[in-house]
This record gives C-alpha cells, structure tokens and sequence, in this order.
C-alpha cells in the first residue's frame, strides 16, 4: 500500500453582487453537479500516454455518497493500477481548490493545476500550459510508459478540449479522430458544441516559436516558457498520514502548481 498526505482546507468563496439575497451555502462538502453520473475513470488513450478521468474527492465529501459512488485520490491510484498502467503526472483544471489537495496524492506522481474556467473555449494562455506540461513530461519520461492523467469536473469537456487539442496541433491528429478517441476511451462524449465546433473548425493554436513533432516531446523548450515552480517537497505540505500495509518509497518526482495570473478563485 501507499503512503498519502492529509489535507488541509481551502480558501471561501467571493462575495454575491447581483443583488439579491445570497442563496444557502451547500457547504464545502457538497458533491460537484452531476458528478455521479459520469464514470470514474476511462481507459488510456490507446497510442497516447492520455487517460481521463472525473475530479476524485476527498474522504469528508463520502458522507453524501454511496459506498459504490466514492472516488478518492486512493481509489484512483487502485483503479489505475487495475488497469495494469503507471500514472506519472496529473492535470487538474478545475477551477476551485476545494476537492482534493496535491498532497492527498502519492509522492511518485507529479501534479500540475491549471485553474481552467467552464463553459468557454479555454485561451491561449492556457493551451499553452497544457502543452508545455505534457511536453515537459514526456521529454522527461522517454524511458518510461508513466500515464498523464486530466482531469476538470467530470473529466469531459475541459479535459477532453484539451487532451484533443494537443492531439490535433501538436501530434497532427484529425479533428473526428481525435474526439472520437476520447469519447471511445473516456467511456462518455464531450457535451459541449462551442469545445466540438472549435476543435473541429477553429484555427489550430500552435507552440509558441517552437517546433512539434508527432512525438509530442518538447525540444529545447526551456527559452519558451516561464519556469514552473517546483520544489524538493508537496505543495502545501501537511502531516503524513501512514495507511495499513506499508508505505510508499521516497521519490523524486515532485508536485508543482501553476496557476493563471489572471484568474483567481
């Protein structure tokens, strides 16, 4: 077994300015919108490193949901494991920090957060995070076949406009290809027409000043981008917390953060 962190608790809410009276606070423990009705996890996206998955939840959200509908941190690790797969990286874009912290997360797997908002075709800025992560990882793990695991709320329409994004402008895959991959492999289809219609008819957003390949390795990407901080610990690192069974081994493979200066929640 693993050896995971607790977490610790996020930040309030903004103030309501529409002037009326707030509506009742669900608390911080209530499950995301239909988040049950989608599966935890799909299948990895075959000739790709991708697999996708829904935001898992931190064990104080279980008491508002069934045995059978919890997905935590842990049972994502299990569920990959399941699948005979190595997760090494994982994307999170939502856009909140309540659901689950990098240190809930087992020390091997690094961790990107990329605040994303919903609804709207994510901008520039942000593909170009995207990209840059995935490329960043895949040029530092040529000698492994580790998973890269995103995530928004439902692992559906951020994560697969993202995901078929960099399939498209930096693997030089079809439109139709790539979205029916995701939808093949993340067992549901993207909803939203704007992501579809923008995959599918909008301009390809390519790499700022930098070649691609069908590789999807970053080359000589260090003078293209802004460093992403990391550290030799978790963000926000709290006490550990030692599950029955053992422990993971220490590793060098560190969780980072990167957030969008113009958004904050």
């Amino acid at each position: 077994m693993n050896q995971w962190h607790h977490a610790r608790g996020g930040r309030s809410r903004g103030r309501d300015f529409s002037g009326r009276a707030p509506p009742k606070k669900k608390g911080r423990n209530h499950v995301p919108e239909r988040w049950k009705d989608y599966l935890p996890i799909g299948q990895r996206m075959s000739g790709t490193r991708f697999i996708a998955f829904k935001v898992p939840l931190q064990k104080k959200f279980e008491v508002n949901l069934a045995p059978e509908e919890c997905f935590s941190p842990l049972d994502l690790f299990n569920k990959i494991q399941e699948q005979n797969e190595e997760l090494g990286l994982i994307i999170d874009l939502t856009y909140t920090q309540r659901y689950y912290k990098a240190e809930d997360l087992p020390e091997t797997i690094s961790y990107i957060k990329i605040f994303t908002v919903g609804h709207q075709v994510p901008d520039d800025d942000t593909i170009f995070k995207f990209k840059r992560a995935v490329k960043e990882f895949l040029k530092e793990n040529k000698d492994n076949d580790k998973l890269i695991g995103v995530h928004c709320t439902h692992g559906l329409n951020r994560t697969g406009y993202l995901i078929c994004r960099y399939l498209i402008d930096v693997e030089g895959m079809r439109p139709d290809d790539a979205i029916e991959l995701f939808n093949r492999c993340r067992g549901h289809c993207i909803e939203r027409q704007n992501y579809i219609e923008n995959l599918q008819k909008g301009r390809g957003r390519k790499n700022r000043n930098s070649s691609t390949s069908r590789s999807g390795v970053f080359e000589d990407s260090a003078h293209l981008m802004e460093q992403v901080p990391t550290t030799n610990k978790p963000v926000n690192q709290g006490p550990r917390n030692n599950r029955p069974g053992g422990h993971l081994p220490p590793s060098r493979h560190f969780h980072t953060q990167t957030q969008n200066s113009q958004q904050s929640f």
